[in-house]
């Protein structure tokens, strides 16, 4: 079953986010979504005896700089905000502890060398496929037994979080 959900104009949502003006409707309900994404993570992360920490800025610009890639924004906001959530059966990548096996450095070089193309930053392993996020945030599931790209793909990385780590 393909998944497809509907484009949004992501700009005019970061536009919306940074301005003191009113927020159009639809505008709204995007950044009530991400927020309660978040408020749902931080719920129910499950405790583990070594919790995970969240990365700062510097920390990620060091991964971009390892990867040779920029991170895109929602990816970037996804790890500041949420990587340290320990939930379900999924494990998305993480960027404060290089020995951890969701390190984004090293899943993203195993990423490549299995055949994810080279502009896709891997989210999530899941078996042998990996969720990816392009340059513009938009999610799309690689096939690791087809070697390709699918058609499940998602707005963003917190509409893939809504549908599918939160499901998982």
């Amino acid at each position: 079953m393909t998944r497809r959900h509907r484009h949004t104009d992501r700009r005019a949502g970061r536009l919306a986010r940074m301005s003191a003006q009113p927020v159009a409707p639809t505008l709204q309900l995007e950044i009530q979504t991400v927020e309660e994404v978040i408020e749902q993570l931080r719920e129910l992360n499950e405790p583990v005896p070594v919790p995970l920490e969240l990365p700062d800025e510097e920390t990620l610009v060091e991964i971009q700089e390892q990867i040779l890639i920029h991170l895109p924004f929602e990816l970037r906001e996804f790890l500041l905000k949420v990587s340290d959530v320990v939930y379900g059966r999924l494990e998305p990548v993480t960027a404060s502890d290089p020995q951890s096996h969701t390190y984004l450095p090293e899943v993203t070089a195993t990423a490549w060398d299995l055949g994810v193309p080279r502009d896709l930053v891997p989210l999530c392993q899941d078996g042998r496929d990996y969720y990816v996020v392009d340059v513009e945030g938009e999610v799309t599931l690689w096939s690791g037994a087809e070697g390709e790209l699918t058609d499940e793909t998602w707005d963003s990385v917190w509409h893939w979080a809504r549908d599918v780590w939160l499901e998982s």
